[in-house]
This record gives C-alpha cells, sequence and structure tokens, in this order.
C-alpha cells in the first residue's frame, strides 16, 4: 500500500510559520474584554432604560440581550460583582418578561433574553426568575407548529432558552421541541431548508437559498447569521447532557461548520460579511468573527476540535477583535448594524458607529470568554511549541477490506482517531478522545461499507496530530 503522510493543516489550507502569532496572556485577554464593557455601561449607566434609535425599544430587546450573553460569560471568568448587579438590575427592570412583556410572544427575538434570566436564577435559584420565561416557552412546547424560525438568527436568541430550561426543569419535552424547530428551518424552510451540507454554511432566510447567488455566482452566506447558527449550537451543546437524544446530530453539524469557518478566513483574522464571496461585501466584520472565534475556541476548550487544526484561526482572529476592532476608548469597530444581508449597514469602517453597538460587544466578550480560558491552558510558549512539534508517526496496513492503523506511547495520552472526506468532514468516529496507557496499540477500521474513494485518518494524541491518505 502507498501511505502518504499529510499535515491536516496543510489539506485545509493553514499554513503555518515560525512568525505565526501567539495568543495574548489570560490577563491581558481580560483587560480588552474590560476596556470594551466599561465603554458601553458607561454610555449606558442604567440597564433598564429603553433604546431609542428610529423608535422606542426595551431594553430586553435581541440586541442587548444578546450583550448580556457576553456579560455572563464575562462574569464566569472574572467574578466581579459590578457585572452581576448590572444584569439582575436589567432583568429586574423587565421583570423577567420576554421583551415587550409577551407571555404569548413566538418571536425567537423577544425570547433571547431568557438565556441571561435562566443564569441568573441558577446563580442564585428563586421561581419568579425563570416564571415568566417558562410559561412562554411551554405556549410553545404545548402546540404542533414548528416553523417559527423562518430566519436563521432565531436559532441563537431562542435555542439556548429551551436548552437551558430542559437542563433546569429535567424535562425532555423541552429538548424535543427545540429540535423541532430547529430540524424545520434546517431541513424544510425555503425550498430544501437553510442548511447546505455540502457547504456547511446556512443561508439566512428563503430569501438567500438558490437560485439566488452573489454577482458573481456564487452562495450568499451572510457572516453573521451563521454566527448566529454557530453560537446557538456551542450554547446548546454547552448545557444539554451527551445522552439527549439530538446531542449527535447538533455536534455534527457544529463540526462541519467549523471545518467550513476555517476554510473561509481572511488572513488578518476576520470573516467577509459575505463569507465565501469577497467581491460582494467583503472586509473586516467583527460580530461575526466574535462569534465565530468564540465557537473555536469553545470546541478546543472541550476538546471537541483539533487544536493544531483550529488554534490558528482562534490566534488570528482574537488578535483581529482586540488589534483591528477595538479601540482605546473602548469603542469597537468594523460591526455591521442590524440587517439580514451583506449589504446591510455598508460600508463598515474602524470608527463608524453601528446603529446598535450592543450585539457586537456581546460576540466579542464571548469571544473573548472563550479566549481567555484557552490561554490559561497554553503558556505563552505552548502555541510555538505546537507548531514545531506537531507531528506524530504512523503506520497502517492493509488486508482483507480491513485498515489497521498502528502507533506507539511513550506515556498515558488521549487520542482521537476519525476518518474524514476529502472535504474535510468527519465520516466516522473510531476513536472519541479515549485515554490510551504506554505501549503499542493499534486499531482497524472496516472498509466494507464505504464507497470507492480518498479518505484521510485523523488521528490526534495528545497536542499532536497526523494525517494518513487511504484508498479504497
Amino acid at each position: 500500500m502507498r501511505r502518504t503522510i499529510i499535515g491536516f493543516l496543510l489539506f485545509a489550507g493553514i499554513y503555518i510559520n515560525s512568525n505565526a502569532q501567539e495568543l495574548p496572556e489570560a490577563s491581558v485577554i481580560l483587560s480588552k474584554m474590560e476596556l470594551a464593557n466599561n465603554y458601553f455601561m458607561a454610555k449606558w449607566p442604567d440597564p433598564g432604560k429603553d433604546i431609542v434609535t428610529d423608535k422606542t425599544r426595551p431594553s430586553n430587546l435581541w440586541t442587548r440581550a444578546t450583550y448580556y450573553e457576553g456579560l455572563m460569560g464575562m462574569y464566569f471568568i472574572s467574578k466581579d460583582t459590578a457585572l452581576y448587579q448590572y444584569a439582575l438590575e436589567w432583568a429586574e427592570s423587565h421583570e423577567w418578561k420576554p421583551t415587550y412583556g409577551n407571555l404569548n410572544t413566538r418571536d425567537g427575538d423577544h425570547q433571547c433574553c431568557g438565556q441571561t434570566y435562566i443564569d441568573l436564577y441558577l446563580l442564585d435559584p428563586s421561581p419568579e426568575k425563570i416564571a415568566p420565561i417558562t410559561t412562554n416557552i411551554d405556549n410553545m412546547v404545548n402546540s404542533t407548529k414548528s416553523d417559527d424560525w423562518s430566519w436563521i438568527d432565531a436559532m441563537q436568541m431562542s435555542m439556548p432558552v429551551f436548552a437551558k430550561l430542559g437542563v433546569v426543569h429535567n424535562d425532555q419535552k423541552y429538548f424535543n421541541k427545540m429540535y423541532d424547530l430547529y430540524n424545520y428551518t434546517k431541513s424544510t424552510h425555503g425550498t430544501n431548508g437553510m442548511y447546505n451540507p455540502e457547504d456547511g454554511l446556512w443561508w439566512r432566510d428563503k430569501d438567500f437559498d438558490p437560485p439566488f447567488t452573489t454577482p458573481s455566482g456564487k452562495s450568499c452566506y451572510w457572516s453573521r447569521g451563521n454566527g448566529w447558527v454557530y453560537a446557538a449550537l456551542v450554547r446548546v451543546l454547552d448545557v444539554i447532557p451527551e445522552t439527549e437524544t439530538y446531542y449527535q446530530e447538533y455536534l455534527e453539524n457544529y463540526l462541519e461548520m467549523s471545518a467550513a469557518l476555517i476554510a473561509c478566513q481572511r488572513e488578518d483574522g476576520f470573516w467577509n460579511p459575505s463569507m465565501v464571496d469577497p467581491d460582494d461585501f467583503g472586509g473586516k466584520e467583527t460580530s461575526g468573527t466574535g462569534f465565530f472565534v468564540y465557537g473555536l475556541a469553545w470546541g478546543i476548550n472541550k476538546h471537541l476540535l483539533d487544536s493544531v487544526t483550529y488554534m490558528p484561526a482562534v490566534v488570528k482572529g482574537w488578535n483581529g477583535l482586540q488589534n483591528d476592532a477595538l479601540h482605546d476608548n473602548g469603542f469597537l469597530g468594523w460591526v455591521q448594524g442590524t440587517g439580514k444581508q451583506p449589504s446591510d449597514g455598508q460600508p463598515l469602517s474602524y470608527n463608524k458607529v453601528p446603529n446598535f453597538e450592543d450585539f457586537g460587544l456581546g460576540a466579542f466578550l464571548l469571544a473573548g470568554s472563550e479566549t481567555y480560558k484557552l490561554a490559561l491552558k497554553l503558556p505563552l510558549s505552548a502555541f510555538e511549541k505546537i507548531q514545531n512539534d506537531s507531528k506524530i508517526y504512523l503506520s497502517c496496513e492493509y488486508s482483507s477490506n480491513e485498515y489497521t492503523l498502528h502507533f506507539s506511547l511513550s506515556e498515558r495520552a488521549n487520542v482521537k482517531v476519525e476518518v474524514l472526506d476529502l472535504n474535510g468532514r468527519i465520516f466516522s468516529r473510531l476513536v472519541d478522545n479515549s485515554l490510551y496507557e504506554a505501549g503499542k496499540h493499534q486499531i482497524g477500521l472496516q472498509t466494507g461499507s464505504f464507497n470507492r474513494g480518498i479518505y484521510l485518518i485523523h488521528t490526534v494524541i495528545g497536542m499532536k496530530s497526523d494525517v494518513i491518505k487511504i484508498k479504497i
């Protein structure tokens, strides 16, 4: 058998050299988060005050609710009681109710605030904190209607509320209804659903699925729209049990998106508003980038993503956010205002103030909260060590429709082995981050059910990885 060892980073189109960036120290990351958040809290000293732009809106609108997701992420790493008090005052000012106080709303935008209500409840359980949002979500659970999330943004606004309530109340009904809504958006809305499994990305709504294309004929995948979905998957997977019926599907979609995201990241660390067409409103955009960095860093922290493959994207993304978007006074540039497509709010710039500043900050704080955890685990020099010592060496033999992978360990280590197709998507997971003792090991791969073609056996041992290409 002809054996070819290739670096998975090279395969994915990510080239690392000795001049690659590093993650800042955790304390520096937190200081950047504090700078941005202090700017905002000084601008909004009264968290219950209405938001006035083209019209007056309550301050538990989806844009502000997204900010509080980031604020709570920051609180959980900093334990700054001022952050907790700010969130608590905000929730109390709205009597723990959905936006506009409507307990019968089915609008995900109006349910987003429930994520922080539940977080605050878990810190200090008191029934009145989650009674209104529970009543609201129960109204949806008890109906047969499942087509509410006709725009993908709604998944980030609403899915984590269902997930958190399912955990708090220990009740499968919330998980079941959440999946019904998710699956309808994924598979049915528009022509054949909003998710394109071939690209691992989502169309924002039915206006953008085929035959719609950008002027140059490419699919229109909006950065922040995909950021909403990616954040939703992360926030759901972070709380539901791994034994939950639909956990594996959410995880599979998260991993597919992760591979797709790193393939279209800009060299400066940002993502374009139009993700796969740089000629269609290409340029830096902070909110989508923040959500992507958040989700990628979370995956590495949870050992769901290979750090050798995905760490460069996190490092580039976070450094782009803190160096190229964050002003000295805490203002964030390159934030696209509210809308539904790459063209909205254009042109963007470092100095332009969007119509709403809050959700962009929420994405930035979420990204910082997970990158901070990552920096705590990785000493400043560790990333360079990964670059210089990222390979393991394997052998593989073939006989009677079975490949056998051989490797040796000098000490105990976590091992992950998965089979990928040539698009980098996971075809089969042979070993899922299991602990192996020192010594010689072998793993068998039965190929009888495989279609003919080229596959990659991607192996991660500790912080090293390698890939063998096989032909079936």
